[in-house]
C-alpha cells in the first residue's frame, strides 16, 4: 500500500467509466444533463460548483447552472418540480448550504430520487440500509471514500473503523456503507466524550468535521490508516482534519488536498450518467 492515498490514480478509473458510457451512446440518444441550483453567494460553493460543471464539460455531459442571489422557498420547490418533469434533465443537484429562509429537508425531499445525483433523498439513503448492491445513487463523498479504499486495497471487513463526524452528507451514510462491508464502526461527533479513547482503537480513522488539524499524532495508534475528508481554508491555505504530522506514525494517509475531494466531484458526474442510464432504460 502506498504511504499517501492520492486521488489521481483513482480518478483514472472513474473517468474511464464515464468515457465508456458516453462513447456507448447512440448519436440520436439525448446526452446526459446535470442541472445545478445555487442560491446566494458563497465562495466555497461557487468553486465547488465550477469544478462540477467543468468536469461535465470535459466528458460531454450537458449542464446548466441556475444561480440566484435570492430565492424563496416556494420558488425553489417550483423550479425543482419543473426539472423533475423535464425529460432532458438527468440529474438535479441543489448546492448546499442554502440561505436560512429555505428548509433544506423539504428541498431534498422534493427532488425526484431517480435524479438525485447527490444521493441525499430519503429513498436513496434508505436503499443504503439494505445492501451494498443498492448504492447506485449514494452520496458522493462516502462513495469516494469507499472507492479510494478499494483502489488501494485497504481492508474493510473485520476492521475497527472510527468515523469522526455524523452529518447526513458524509458520516451517517459512510458508516452504513462500511457496515455493509462487514466493518465494526464507531461514529463520533462533537459531543463525544474523550475522542482519543475511540480514535486510539481505530485500525482505520476517517475524519469529516471541518475542524482544521483536529486529529493529532497522540490520538492515533501506530500503523493506523487515516482518511481525511475535512476541508478548512485559513489564510488561503487548505487544511484537513488530520494534522499531516500524523503520517509519521500512520501506515497511510489520504491527505487534504489531493485525496477524497476530487473523487467527490468525479462521482457527481458518474451519478449523473447512472441517472441518465436509468431514464434511457425505463423511458
Amino acid at each position: 500500500m502506498d504511504n499517501l492515498l492520492l486521488a489521481k490514480p483513482v480518478l483514472k478509473e472513474i473517468y474511464a467509466q464515464i468515457e465508456d458510457y458516453m462513447q456507448s451512446l447512440e448519436p440520436e440518444t439525448p446526452r446526459p444533463r446535470l442541472d445545478v441550483i445555487m442560491v446566494g453567494e458563497n465562495q466555497a460553493s461557487t468553486s465547488y460548483v465550477n469544478r462540477k460543471l467543468e468536469l461535465c464539460k470535459k466528458f460531454g455531459i450537458q449542464s446548466k447552472l441556475h444561480h440566484f442571489e435570492e430565492l424563496s422557498h416556494t420558488h425553489l420547490l417550483q423550479l425543482i418540480r419543473e426539472l423533475n418533469n423535464d425529460h432532458f434533465v438527468s440529474g438535479i443537484l441543489v448546492q448546499l448550504p442554502l440561505p436560512a429562509n429555505i428548509f433544506v429537508p423539504e428541498v431534498i425531499k422534493a427532488i425526484d430520487p431517480r435524479k438525485d445525483v447527490d444521493g441525499f433523498h430519503a429513498y436513496n439513503l434508505g436503499k443504503l440500509l439494505t445492501d451494498k448492491e443498492f448504492e447506485t445513487l449514494s452520496p458522493c463523498t462516502p462513495k469516494a471514500v469507499i472507492k479510494l479504499m478499494e483502489h488501494y486495497q485497504v481492508p474493510i471487513r473485520g476492521q475497527n473503523i472510527v468515523v469522526v463526524g455524523h452529518s447526513n452528507i458524509v458520516g451517517k451514510p459512510l458508516a452504513v456503507m462500511l457496515i455493509n462491508r462487514d466493518a465494526t464502526v464507531t461514529v463520533c461527533n462533537k459531543e463525544t466524550k474523550d475522542l482519543s479513547f475511540h480514535t486510539l482503537k481505530a485500525d482505520i480513522l476517517i475524519s469529516a468535521t471541518g475542524v482544521a488539524n483536529l486529529i493529532q499524532p497522540a490520538m492515533i495508534k501506530p500503523k493506523a490508516i487515516l482518511i481525511d475528508v475535512g476541508f478548512t481554508k485559513i489564510d488561503s491555505k487548505i487544511l484537513g482534519d488530520i494534522d499531516p504530522s500524523c503520517l509519521d506514525k500512520a501506515a497511510a494517509l489520504s491527505p487534504v488536498p489531493g485525496g477524497v475531494g476530487p473523487l467527490t466531484v468525479a462521482y457527481v458526474a458518474l451519478n449523473t450518467i447512472r441517472a441518465h442510464q436509468w431514464h434511457i432504460e425505463n423511458s
